[in-house]
């Protein structure tokens, strides 16, 4: 989490700077980098899952929905099959046994090898900080929801 905070900040330092000082050099700059990620697209590397993705991994069954916002905002409404796990316990849950994890959260274990793992929060800044965790655990395939609960109850129209 560290690194990519300061990696983005780096970038965006590193960008400002070439605005003010190279002005002329940025339309060349941008013709021969148009391929890399920009600054503010660092963490939407394919792991942001978007409202219809989730609708349709959801209708199908085929997602494990993390819910990382405190117990008492998932009780005053959740996602459909979300599983609560605060941002404050997951590295330590992801870490749990498959039969401790069961145990705790009702639910089946995620192993590092699953595509379907989707975090969310209220609006995707807790949901960002779990994919970092997860990722830095193994979970390479893991995703967020980086509308959160937010836009789906917008959607919803609850």
């Amino acid at each position: 989490m560290l690194s990519f905070v300061l990696s983005r900040s780096f970038c965006q330092v590193v960008t400002e700077a070439n605005r003010r000082c190279y002005p002329a050099f940025g339309s060349i700059f941008r013709t021969f980098s148009t391929s890399s990620p920009k600054c503010d697209e660092a963490s939407d590397d394919g792991s942001v899952v978007t409202y219809s993705e989730l609708k349709t991994m959801l209708a199908s069954h085929n997602i494990q929905l993390f819910d990382v916002r405190n117990p008492d905002e998932y009780q005053a409404g959740h996602i459909p099959q979300a599983v609560n796990v605060p941002l404050d316990n997951l590295e330590e849950s992801l870490q749990l046994s498959p039969e401790l994890f069961e145990q705790r959260f009702e639910v089946k274990a995620p192993t590092k090898a699953d595509d379907n793992i989707v975090f969310h929060c209220k609006s995707g800044s807790r949901s960002i900080r779990a994919l970092g965790i997860a990722h830095q655990l193994g979970f390479s395939k893991a995703r967020h929801f980086k509308g959160g609960y937010s836009e789906w109850v917008e959607r919803e129209g609850k």
